[in-house]
């Protein structure tokens, strides 16, 4: 049996295991500029030690609603630079060791037993991609738009 460890975001009543070499920094209560422009995914803009960083709605992304208010951002490496997942609870780490099936949702590759609960585990390479987030013509860095 093969453990990895992962991050899990509560999102509403939900949790996702975000493997952990994906995971570089979590951020409580970011502060969020929204932008009108954005695509719906795009919840806004926050500063992260100077860098200006997308944070996404974790819900709005895996095609299950919104997330609403973001409790906290974890963020990840995406393929345009650094970009937040929104999270509605306190992110904590765990070790996923039991399968518990296969999710259907885009954007993910399992169900693993923690604890009491399962949670559906991201797949940040498919979850990530410039398609899922907006389309060709949008990248999840926004900082352009924020400054020109």
């Amino acid at each position: 049996m093969m453990t990895a460890e992962a991050l899990l975001l509560p999102v509403g009543d939900d949790l996702y295991a975000l493997p952990m070499d994906w995971v570089r920094v979590v951020v409580a209560s970011p502060a969020v500029t929204r932008l009108v422009t954005a695509p719906p995914i795009v919840s806004g803009l926050f500063n992260l030690r100077g860098q200006i960083v997308a944070l996404l709605d974790t819900a709005a992304l895996l095609g299950i609603g919104t997330t609403g208010s973001a409790a906290f951002a974890v963020v990840v490496d995406g393929p345009h630079g650094p970009v937040g997942l929104a999270t509605t609870g306190l992110p904590q780490r765990c070790v996923l060791d039991v399968p518990a099936g296969e999710s259907e949702l885009g954007g993910t590759d399992g169900l693993f037993q923690v604890g009491d609960g399962i949670a559906v585990r991201l797949d940040p390479g498919v979850l990530l991609t410039p398609e899922r987030i907006g389309g060709q013509e949008t990248r999840p860095d926004l900082a352009s738009i924020a400054v020109g």
